[in-house]
């Protein structure tokens, strides 16, 4: 036992014994393994400012969303095409992927997911649908 042995904690005496046996007990209980969950995520799209939750959601990188948006094809189609055209382009720079879901929703995911498309699922176009007037 050398000199500066005596102002060893018993705390560091033990993780020297743990690292002399050869292994170490660490903690596997780590909140960044809570976080790594996807989320589906609800949104609904009453004007143009209610899409910077989206966004922001979107760019955290672990949100799929569903986006309500008829509440603003009510109200505004020009804004609605506004709207539209800002989660396209956040979609295209996270690399991830926009369709239509019915004639309501929007679903936007990362790039780590991918939709899956039908008839019912199209791709989400700039330009308004047949039948919507502006």
């Amino acid at each position: 036992m050398g000199f500066l042995d005596v102002f060893k904690s018993k705390e560091e005496e033990k993780i020297e014994a743990d690292v002399e046996e050869g292994y170490v007990e660490l903690d596997t209980d780590s909140p960044d393994e809570i976080r790594s969950k996807i989320i589906v995520r609800p949104f609904v799209l009453k004007d143009f400012e209610s899409i910077k939750p989206i966004l922001d959601s979107l760019r955290e990188g672990k949100t799929i969303a569903l986006v309500n948006i008829k509440p603003l094809k009510d109200k505004d189609l020009i804004e609605l095409k506004r709207g539209i055209n800002k989660l396209k382009k956040t979609t295209d720079a996270i690399d991830g992927e926009i369709a239509g879901f019915g004639e309501d929703y929007i679903v936007v995911a990362p790039s780590f997911a991918q939709i899956y498309r039908t008839k019912e699922t199209s791709e989400v176009k700039s330009e308004p649908q047949e039948g919507i007037q502006e």
